[in-house]
């Protein structure tokens, strides 16, 4: 996958979909000071080229029967990263599975209905064969939680 390259126009078309991905074109144009057909144009570009994957609305987890968010890094024997790392995305309470560096090969972030659901998922997903060990923290107080930070500066980096 190359990267596109973005210009101003796109980063700034970018972060205004990020607080607002229900804004019309006219409305985005006007906030960037640009005609309506750049906006359109652009955007389709963005889609094309894959930038941008999809709209979605973001949920508070609270508010739909998510009360607790946990991360757990594991150890995975030799050969069996790939399967296990399916296995546990597989999961609806699992929202990110990561290949990491360092004493974990692999860190995943869930989301649990209450204490109960936690037991099951430790004693299930966070087990499965391939896991050799497990830790897992639960999420006390959330200071900052965004889908995507804003995009990256001009630097275009490949």
């Amino acid at each position: 996958m190359s990267t596109m390259l973005l210009d101003d126009t796109d980063r700034k078309l970018l972060a205004l979909l990020q607080t607002d991905a229900r804004a019309s074109h006219r409305q985005l144009a006007r906030d960037m000071g640009v005609a309506q057909g750049t906006v359109t144009n652009r955007l389709k570009r963005l889609e094309e080229a894959g930038v941008i994957q999809g709209y979605s609305a973001v949920l508070n987890p609270a508010y739909v029967g998510w009360s607790m968010t946990v991360m757990a890094g594991l150890r995975i024997f030799k050969g069996k990263m790939i399967d296990v790392q399916q296995k546990i995305a597989a999961d609806p309470r699992v929202f990110a599975v990561y290949d990491v560096t360092g004493d974990w090969d692999s860190i995943v972030l869930a989301r649990v209905q209450n204490r109960e659901d936690l037991d099951n998922l430790t004693k299930t997903v966070f087990t499965l064969e391939g896991v050799e060990r497990s830790y897992t923290h639960v999420v006390l107080n959330t200071v900052k939680e965004d889908a995507l930070p804003q995009p990256a500066p001009s630097s275009n980096l490949s």
